[in-house]
């Protein structure tokens, strides 16, 4: 059977059947090859794999990220990260990658990210003499930062799959972002000086004064959001409640941006986005729970202490394998089907499980820049109305960063952990 749902599903791939669908056909084709189990199996496994509480926050954090958008906060977030670091030359390129930092901060969403602050900093710095497809490269690879500085929809998921504890996957994920936010401004200062673009970035920017007075209320949601779960007072569940409060609040009575249409519109959006991981989720759910009864991660992990003898090889493989699979199968997906199967073995060989969550985050999250299914690359593209064969060559310095980036979160576990000691 085990066989059957891999090949199956592999093959709907190859024809081009969407991720979510696919994933549910093969498990179909599972049960029906089974024999013993009723179809009752297949709702019940949909009904348990989305009635899990901390699934509530996925939700509300697309929605707070569209409220943002809408609302005029992604706008005021790069100002005020261009009146920090745009004075200096490469200064706008930089400002990319920390709005990208300030505003994953909330949202959770890379997507999220590219569009919000793409849309207005993509425009920007082919004003300014960048060259597009590094532009759109550059914010398409900053994006990523979504997905890795806390709060994280892929990191919720990985607890819900895994029985992981949310809070201490947020928190270790706050050093890997950073570091990886630090290397790219390093990278795209370099690249600007290097090929003299960016002299004029301080034309036209804010005083630091001016926008943070402009951008402080903006400021503050990713402060209220991130100190309320670290100082115990809401979960990281309720947070994603308070964050929409915040947007809407915000966005509505102060600096007056969203209205009733727009409203609609952005619920709309928000409730597409949802569905298409909802469904993910309940698809993977049934399949997950298939390949353990068929004894799937006990056999994975004797196979893969068979072949891996130590955590170093161990680790290096499922890097090298993980960034395979990102770049062909969507990131919910393959966390909600990889995480309960892989994190056992991973503990097997004493990496600690919220280290190896953010091993895992970091690694799909290449995934969402490389083709041929890297959604951030599409989304991007979107935003500056190129083809993708225009990025791949701007693309390719970007993702060697994040991989020497991903080498050390991997090897260096206490960039990771040391906030979750201090913390827990």
């Amino acid at each position: 059977m085990p066989q059957l749902m891999v090949v199956s599903m592999l093959l709907f791939f190859a024809v081009s059947v969407p991720v979510a669908v696919s994933i549910g056909l093969a498990s179909i084709l599972g049960v029906a090859y089974d024999g013993q189990m009723t179809w009752l199996v297949v709702a019940q496994q949909i009904y348990a794999s989305l009635d899990k509480y901390p699934l509530v926050a996925v939700p509300f954090f697309i929605l707070a990220g569209n409220l943002m958008e809408a609302g005029g906060i992604s706008e005021r977030m790069v100002d005020f990260a261009k009146s920090v670091v745009g004075g200096m030359q490469g200064g706008l390129a930089c400002s990319c990658v920390l709005t990208c930092m300030i505003f994953a901060a909330v949202a959770g969403s890379s997507v999220a990210t590219t569009f919000a602050v793409g849309a207005i900093l993509i425009p920007a710095m082919v004003k300014h003499g960048y060259p597009k497809p590094f532009a759109a490269s550059l914010q398409a690879s900053a994006a990523e930062l979504g997905v890795i500085i806390p709060p994280s929809i892929p990191m919720i998921l990985f607890a819900v799959s895994t029985d992981t504890s949310v809070g201490e996957l947020f928190i270790a994920g706050v050093g890997p972002g950073l570091l990886i936010a630090g290397a790219l401004m390093f990278y795209v200062w370099f690249y600007a000086r290097r090929h003299g673009y960016g002299k004029a970035d301080g034309v036209g920017r804010l005083s630091l004064w001016v926008s943070f007075k402009r951008a402080w209320l903006a400021l503050l949601m990713p402060g209220i959001i991130l100190g309320g779960i670290y100082g115990g007072i809401f979960t990281p569940t309720e947070a994603s409640a308070v964050a929409v409060v915040y947007a809407l609040i915000v966005g509505f009575f102060v600096y007056r941006r969203l209205t009733i249409a727009s409203l609609s519109l952005v619920l709309h959006r928000s409730v597409i986005s949802t569905a298409v991981i909802m469904f993910v989720i309940a698809n993977a759910g049934v399949f997950g729970f298939l390949l353990n009864r068929a004894g799937i991660p006990a056999a994975l992990g004797e196979w893969l202490s068979l072949i891996f003898h130590d955590k170093y090889t161990f680790l290096l493989g499922v890097n090298i394998a993980l960034f395979i699979i990102g770049m062909f199968i969507e990131t919910s997906a393959s966390i909600v089907v990889l995480a309960p199967l892989l994190l056992p073995v991973a503990m097997q060989f004493g990496v600690e499980p919220a280290h190896f969550g953010v091993i895992m985050v970091v690694n799909l999250a290449l995934g969402m820049v490389t083709p041929p299914f890297g959604v951030n690359l599409f989304a991007a593209c979107a935003v500056a109305n190129l083809p993708i064969e225009r990025l791949v060559k701007p693309l390719l310095p970007f993702v060697g960063v994040v991989v020497a980036c991903l080498m050390l979160i991997t090897y260096v576990p206490e960039l990771s952990l040391f906030l979750k000691e201090l913390v827990y």
